[in-house]
Parts: C-alpha cells; structure tokens; sequence
C-alpha cells in the first residue's frame, strides 16, 4: 500500500488507537466510558490515536484527551471531513481512503482498544484482528466491554472456533475490559502479555 507523505509530530511515549462509533445517538453510559477513557490516556501519558472526528464516541473520547492535557492524533479520510466533523483543536492527519486511515492508525499505535460502535468499528477491528489471525502483528487489543455490548461478538467468534473455522488460540487473540480503569490496566501490563502464534495451518 502507498501511504499518503504526512508529516506528524514526533511522540516519545507508548500511543493506543481507539476504535468506536461515530454516532451522536449512543447511549449515554458509552459516551461517558468514551470520555472516561480519553482523560485516563491522558493520565497514564498515553498518545490517543483516534479517527478524527469530532462526533459521537469519537469525539467524546478527543476532546476529554486533549482537555485533560493529553496528546491526540486523529487521522480522517478526506471524504468524512463533514461527515464526521474533523476535530481541529488536535492533530489531525487527512488522507485519501479509509485504507490508508486504518494502515496509518495501526502503525502509529502500540496497542489497540475497541469501545462501542457499529459497522465501521466492526470493520476496523475485524480486519486487525485479521492480520493478527496471519501472525502479521502481535499489539495488544483490549475490547472495552461497556454494558456487554460486544458479547454478540465473542459468541460469533467461539461458535467460529466450534465450527472448525477457526484455531482455538485465536480467542487469546484481545482480552475484554468491562470498565475504563480494567482497560487502562491491561494496557499498562500488555508489555508483559506472552505472544501466542494464531496461524496454525
């Protein structure tokens, strides 16, 4: 893939991508767990690395980082502009496709947590843990499982394993958080989490 020439300002501490919905219509508890957690990134010295936008969890999670001090990267494909609302108070990269968007996303992070969302935040998470499945990176992703709202997700992936579609040790591939402060602390120990080898063909 060739990646657009962007120019970032350079970040020395560990950096988490969150992937969640862009819709203003969530349930409250997931903006608030959305806010809860870009204020903790900015406690904990994380860089938040974030689609862009400036709506829906996206926004709520942006604008709580940066309001707390907090370092923010957000990176939007040029055709959700309005959309999605860019957030101009951060940094943010705009590039062509949402190709280039997930593949910058990814290299600019060091691990991954999944909040609420719908068919994009699906998409997002199904294709990085798709690479992962192949052994093409080993980032820790956290699904931050407000309410049980991807307990769907898990089913589908167990009755996946059970099918014979899928290796057993795929299901190490995330680990699930049912609170901010859970997340926060996988993300802190993940340098200690072993890599397991998910392609077993």
């Amino acid at each position: 893939m060739s990646l657009p020439d962007v120019s970032i300002q350079p970040f020395a501490g560990p950096s988490v991508c969150l992937f969640c919905a862009s819709s203003d219509g969530a349930d409250p508890a997931y903006l608030q767990s959305a806010r809860d957690f870009g204020a903790a990134t900015a406690a904990a010295g994380w860089r938040l690395v974030y689609g862009g936008g400036g709506v829906g969890l996206m926004g709520a999670s942006a604008r709580a980082a940066h309001e707390a001090g907090g370092r923010v990267l957000g990176i939007m494909p040029a055709f959700l502009r309005s959309r999605e609302r860019l957030f101009d108070d951060v940094e943010t990269i705009v590039v062509t496709s949402m190709h280039e968007r997930k593949q910058l996303m990814y290299d600019q992070s060091d691990a991954f947590v999944v909040a609420p969302g719908g068919i994009g935040t699906l998409e997002e998470i199904v294709e990085l843990l798709s690479w992962k499945r192949l052994d093409l990176h080993h980032k820790p992703v956290v699904f931050l499982n407000i309410n049980g709202f991807w307990n769907g997700f898990f089913e589908l992936m167990r009755h996946s394993v059970a099918e014979g579609m899928t290796p057993a040790s795929f299901l190490q591939a995330w680990t699930v958080a049912d609170t901010v402060e859970d997340a926060m602390a996988q993300l802190a120990a993940s340098d200690d989490t072993p890599q397991v080898r998910h392609d077993l063909r």
